[in-house]
Parts: structure tokens; sequence; C-alpha cells
């Protein structure tokens, strides 16, 4: 078993290998009312896009884990920061919002296929407590991408067109996929695995499935204020591309803080309680969000926001660790099912949910107060073994 201490450098590129997907979803929404625009079209149409990104990185993930096992680490992540790099290009050459659409799906396919590669290496090199922490490291490093990536995207537009984003993209993919080739050791090991029986014993497993379930659903509300806050913060309270990164960013800040709340109550409380009680914040937030979208002020805005997407610093974890202690032979599947299901489902809910636009925040409100409620319901009939 190999020690985290040393592999600092390791940590970091695994942790930018693995932030091409937030860099690519964070960076492009200032730009979002821009590109609504310039096509002629109503922003949710453009909005959308977001969805369709998570839709194709979900399914870039399950045919990623596929070459990655087959081909190795180092050779299927070239391939997924190559295939990104050349559709961000083609992005830049889209003559219609449907061309923008298919570009998009096939720039997350090849994301999809970067993102299995960072977990697969910890795996191969990193097991038990030394594994966890290197996750734990990891994604502390990856959450500067969602506090970075508006600033960025925000600079860029500033002072060119949003097709500088992708220009921006199809760079950055390839400076990564060059920093993988010179640095990034081959690690996996060929297995003859029986991969259909490994799923379907995930897949028929009711508790698991629940905690899974649980996590996409509400992820898909996270999204959706994801994909809203270029309206909420840009077109509703006018603010400048300029300062939507600060808006932005108080999200992710307080979700950070709210990792250490969470780290802290597992002292006095069990994962499956901590899931309860932040998913009723979450659906009290939705409702207020609902009831007050006739004149809401933009500080009661950024509150409630923060507040629903801050929850999910005690979602994420918990839920996946109810998931995951079910499976102790394959938990390399377990964890493919789990971000398939975060991005495809979570992409599916929020897509529906997006069709729903007005001028107020009604549809927002009710739309994450409704797919919190689910989420309860599900995660409430979990028994423990």
């Amino acid at each position: 078993m190999r020690k985290s201490i040393g592999h600092i450098y390791l940590i970091i590129l695994l942790a930018v290998l693995s932030s091409v997907a937030p860099i690519a979803i964070d960076t492009y929404i200032p730009s979002i009312p821009t590109i609504a625009t310039d096509f002629n079209v109503s922003i949710e149409k453009i909005e959308l896009t977001l969805s369709i990104f998570l839709i194709g990185f979900s399914i870039g993930q399950i045919f990623g884990g596929t070459f990655s096992d087959r081909i190795g680490r180092r050779k299927s992540s070239i391939i997924g920061l190559i295939g990104f790099s050349f559709f961000s290009f083609l992005i830049i050459l889209s003559s219609s919002v449907y061309e923008l659409w298919i570009f998009r799906f096939f720039e997350a396919f090849f994301g999809g296929f970067v993102v299995v590669n960072a977990n697969a290496v910890v795996r191969d090199l990193f097991h038990g407590k030394e594994a966890a922490k290197i996750f734990s490291l990891i994604g502390t490093v990856r959450s500067i991408a969602p506090l970075a990536a508006p600033a960025i995207g925000s600079f860029i537009i500033h002072f060119y067109s949003w097709k500088a984003v992708f220009v921006f993209l199809c760079v950055y993919s390839l400076l990564v996929a060059l920093w993988v080739y010179k640095d990034l050791n081959e690690t996996f090991t060929y297995t003859n695995q029986k991969v259909i029986e490994s799923y379907k014993a995930v897949l028929k497993n009711k508790m698991a499935m629940k905690a899974m379930l649980t996590l996409a659903i509400c992820f898909s509300g996270f999204f959706i204020l994801v994909a809203k806050s270029s309206f909420i913060y840009i077109e509703y309270f006018n603010i400048s591309t300029d300062y939507f990164p600060f808006f932005f960013g108080i999200n992710f800040l307080v979700l950070m803080a709210m990792i250490r709340v969470n780290v802290m109550l597992l002292k006095y409380f069990t994962q499956l309680e901590l899931i309860k009680y932040t998913i009723i914040i979450q659906i009290v937030a939705g409702i207020l969000l609902m009831t007050l979208a006739q004149g809401i002020s933009i500080i009661t805005t950024v509150i409630l926001i923060a507040t629903y997407m801050s929850m999910m610093a005690f979602i994420f974890g918990n839920s996946t660790a109810l998931a995951m202690e079910h499976f102790s032979k394959n938990a390399g599947v377990a964890s493919s099912v789990i971000g398939v299901l975060q991005f495809g489902l979570g992409a599916l809910i929020s897509s529906i949910a997006l069709m729903f636009h007005t001028q107020t925040f009604m549809p927002i409100g009710a739309s994450i107060a409704t797919i919190s409620l689910v989420a309860y319901l599900i995660i409430r009939t979990y028994k423990f073994k």
C-alpha cells in the first residue's frame, strides 16, 4: 500500500484531471445570456446545454470505465482530453443552438472518459484510510474549480466574446493531456472481471439504491440552482458579469464550510439522521424561495440559495457512505453507478424543471422543494442491515 505523504504532485495532477468537467460547466455560466442573444433564442434553451452536458458526462463515464480497464488510465485519459478539446473547438464553429447542443454533448462525453481515471488511479495505488485521505485531498483541491472557473469565464467575456471561453477550454484540456502524457505513470493491472454480474449485484441492492437515488435527486435540485444562477443574478438582479463570480462563489464557500460541520456532527448523529435533517432544511429553503418570489431581495435570495446548495455537503458524503458500505468486493462498479445516476438522473430531472421558466423565482423554488421532498420520501425508508 502506498503512503499519501510525498504524493502531493500526483494529488494535484489527479485533482486537475477530475476538474475538467466542473471547469467546463462553471466557466460557461456567465456567458449564457450572451450566447442566447447571439443565437437569438430564449435563455432556457442555452441553460438546457448544462443538462445536456450532464447526460453526456454520465454516459461517457460508462464507456470510459470500460476503456480505462482495457487500455489503461493514462491512454484513456489522453483520448478523453483530446476528444474534449476537439469538441470544445467545434462549439466555437456552431451556427445554431442545435449544433451547440450536439457538440456540448460530445464534449461532455469525452469529459466522462477523463474523470473516471482520476478515481481509478487512486484505487490502483492506495487502499483503506490512505485512499480515503487521498480522495479528501483531491476533493479539497478540486473544490477550487467552482470558485475560480466563473471568475475566469467572466474575465474572458469581459474582453472577448463567449467563444473565447471554449478556446480556453480547448487549450486547457490539451495542456492537461500533455501533463498526463509527461508525468502520469500507468497504474492499472488488467483483470478479466465479469462486469455485468457486478452491475447486477449493485442494482439489485435496494438499500444501496435508495441512498444512490437520494444523492442523484438532491443533486438535480443543486444543479437547477447552478443552471439558473446566471438568470437569477445577471438577468433578474442586473448584476454585472464582473461581479457574478462573487455571488456564485458564496455558495461554494458556504458548502466548503459545511463539509467541516458535517465531520463534527458525525460524532453525534448517524449519516442517515444528517441526510434527513438537511433535506428538510432544503425543503424549507425551496418553499421560502417560492412564497417570497414576488419582490424578493437579493440578500434573501443569496441566503436561501446558499442554504439549499450547502446542504449537499451533508447529503453527498453521507449518501455515498451509506451506498458504498454494501459493497466490499465490487466497490469500483458501485462508484460508477453512483456517478452515472448522479449526473444522468440529475440531468434528466433538472432539464424537465428548467422547461418551466418564468420571470420570477416561483418555478425555481417549487422545483427544488418538490425534488427534495421526493428525496426525503425515498431515504426515510432506508434501514441499516
